[in-house]
């Protein structure tokens, strides 16, 4: 079974992730790891901490020789911003005068800060905000880094782009191809229209300026993925629901679309199914996509099509009304450094949750323990499916 862990603090030393559960042998680019964390660091909208930190990914076990080895895989990002914070995030007791100076105490609407405050029995916010900030997703991107490597050796791309930021929706027709280079031809938002990125970078500069955030929608694509990952025999194995909850634990988003399921609830049958066709060449297949890949709880060859809503960040700097929770004092919440937009960003975020999700389901049902075990596993469904 694929599983893996993150740990670490915003501003704490620095980020680590577990994965265990990759086969051995698969072949592991240092240089592939890199250009998949560096496409977290661009986007409009980001804040001042991505010129701080160069989010190096260190394996620490688990890959020899460039190839996995069957153990647990380690990885460490570390936090160059660590060193200036000094007493805040200190793992080592410290006076209790200074403790008490250094609390938050001002939680911001939106954010975990209170629920976690009240969940934990805490009474300092950062012991909350340092966990739930969108800087634990340098650990998912870097594990969606391999797990993106093990698709590839497949030939299952995953891509990324922005369908929406604020109330600018790209309208223009793209393909997967468009999509694929995005990252090169509209880095700053990611979008596939240059008039719709355009309007984009002016809609978030707006917000920059009124001391305001911005959401929107990104939109993950999966290709070349074979029909029968998932299940329909139990809730727990429906690849669709797996998704969804990979998709929503992402900070931020609100609200997980797939196909085009948000507006086939408005629609006739007639208009909503995807109507199946057979050929020697192509064997099954289908003219429409309207299911987004996914039917029954199962993959069915099309394109995995899945949208993550995200609401605008939590941290405003014109920052909203709240509740000392020390003295229950009307406030204003507590400002933390932050970006104004992360949904150019947050596309690779979605795109290393889909690839866990696909990861773990291949591996379930063609194997774990060798790379070429699987590889013959899987040409002879292949074969035997069509």
């Amino acid at each position: 079974m694929l599983r893996f862990f993150t740990a670490g603090e915003s501003h704490g030393k620095g980020v680590v992730v577990i994965i265990e559960g990759l086969p051995a042998n698969l072949p592991i680019s240092t240089d592939k790891i890199r250009e998949t964390m560096r496409k977290r660091k661009i986007g409009v909208g980001s804040g001042g901490r991505q010129l701080v930190e160069d989010d190096a990914v260190d394996i620490i076990s688990g890959v020899r020789f460039g190839k996995t080895i069957g153990s647990p895989i380690a990885l460490q990002i570390v936090n160059k911003d660590f060193s200036n914070w000094g007493e805040k995030m200190s793992s080592e007791p410290i006076d209790e005068k200074i403790i008490e100076k250094l609390k938050v105490v001002k939680p911001r609407p939106g954010h975990a800060d209170l629920v976690g405050i009240q969940k934990y029995n805490l009474d300092d916010v950062r012991n909350v905000l340092e966990r739930a900030s969108a800087r634990e997703t340098t650990g998912r991107v870097a594990a969606g880094a391999l797990f993106l490597q093990f698709l590839e050796y497949f030939d299952i791309q995953v891509a990324s782009h922005t369908l929406q930021i604020g109330n600018i929706i790209n309208t223009k027709p793209y393909i997967f191809s468009d999509i694929k280079n995005v990252y090169t031809t509209s880095p700053e938002t990611r979008c596939i229209d240059t008039d719709t990125s355009d309007a984009m970078k002016i809609l978030v500069q707006r917000a920059r300026t009124d001391m305001n955030t911005l959401g929107g929608v990104v939109e993950t694509w999966a290709i070349n993925v074979p029909p029968g990952l998932g299940s329909h025999v139990h809730w727990d194995r429906k690849i669709d629901g797996q998704l969804a909850q990979a998709l929503m634990s992402i900070q931020s988003v609100k609200a997980i679309e797939i196909g085009t399921g948000f507006n086939n609830a408005s629609q006739y049958g007639t208009e909503v199914h995807d109507e199946i066709f057979y050929s020697q060449e192509e064997s099954y297949y289908r003219k429409t996509n309207r299911a987004g890949g996914i039917e029954g709880g199962i993959t069915n060859g099309m394109p995995v099509i899945v949208r993550a809503y995200h609401k605008p960040i939590s941290t405003i700097y014109k920052p909203l009304h709240t509740v000392n929770i020390k003295t229950h004092a009307d406030e204003q919440a507590t400002v933390e450094r932050s970006d104004i937009c992360i949904v150019p960003r947050g596309g690779i975020v979605s795109e290393a949750m889909l690839a866990y999700v696909l990861t773990q389901n291949f591996i379930e049902k063609f194997g774990n323990d060798d790379i070429l075990d699987i590889t013959n596993t899987y040409q002879s469904y292949l074969k035997r499916i069509r």
